[in-house]
């Protein structure tokens, strides 16, 4: 388990927001908070004390809840990148990439991954001894079986901040998205890479967490390697699907993972299955 117990917590439609709590000292960070009243409530279930929340971007979804949480407990940290100083709302710490971020006895390490805004930003919880697991908030950077829509960065950088900042994580990294997207994103899944057998075994553990009113995170690393397409870009099965639907006087580098993301990423934009 990571060295910081993790509650997955359900907002708006179809939000995650993550109580994170150290076990010695009760120290609690809440990741994108969008409803203030819900995270105090599993706070005090728990019995710990919030003293930080960690923004992962500055979208409303992810931030609505930081100005009432405030309200109630001014003295919070709230930690997000730099670059969204004035739109991660009472932004008191701005971190670049490779920032430490304490909390209780654990430390957790900020990687920018830029792709979905500019600023996005993961938040990885080290894994507290040999056996022990890493764990990493991924907000709407790597989702269960997909990856955010592009609004301001470009597939080059979405496709580094998948395969080169979050990809090299260790392969048992539990990761907790910041949607609860992932069947839908699995149905796409199939699409893109049809005779991959893993796509159907993981729709099919999925469909049966949903039907039992269970959440799909974690996910694992190893896991959105077998079943993603958009890790999965150099892959036979993802690269025929973005060649068949590329102009035949469009070049595509099947080498290069940024041209084959920025296909698939279209592709899923468009996607009503």
């Amino acid at each position: 388990m990571p060295a910081l117990t993790i509650t997955p917590l359900p907002q708006l439609r179809d939000n995650y927001a993550y109580v994170v709590v150290c076990p010695r000292t009760r120290q609690a960070a809440v990741v994108d908070p969008a409803d203030a009243e819900s995270v105090l409530a599993e706070v005090e279930r728990q019995g710990a004390r919030l003293v930080a929340i960690w923004n992962t971007h500055h979208h409303w979804d992810h931030t609505g809840g930081n100005q009432a949480l405030l309200q109630r407990l001014p003295e919070l940290e709230v930690v997000g990148h730099a670059s969204d100083a004035g739109r991660v709302p009472g932004l008191t710490r701005p971190v670049q990439h490779g920032d430490f971020v304490p909390l209780g006895d654990a430390g957790v390490r900020v990687l920018h991954n830029p792709g979905h805004t500019s600023g996005a930003v993961s938040f990885v919880v080290d894994a507290a001894g040999h056996d022990d697991v890493a764990a990493v908030f991924t907000g709407d950077t790597l989702f269960g079986a997909g990856c955010g829509r592009l609004f301001e960065g470009t597939p080059a950088q979405m496709a580094h901040s998948l395969r080169q900042v979050l990809g090299t994580l260790p392969s048992a990294t539990q990761v907790y998205f910041g949607h609860e997207y992932t069947e839908g994103n699995l149905r796409f899944a199939r699409e893109v890479d049809p005779d991959n057998p893993a796509i159907a075994q993981r729709a099919e553990r999925v469909a049966a967490l949903r039907a039992a009113g269970r959440p799909s995170v974690p996910s694992t690393l190893a896991e959105e390697w077998a079943t993603n397409p958009f890790l999965r870009t150099d892959t036979e099965g993802v690269l025929a699907t973005a060649c068949a639907h590329v102009s035949s006087d469009a070049a595509l580098d099947g080498a290069d993972p940024a041209a084959v993301l920025a296909v698939i990423r279209k592709l899923k934009d468009d996607f009503r299955g």
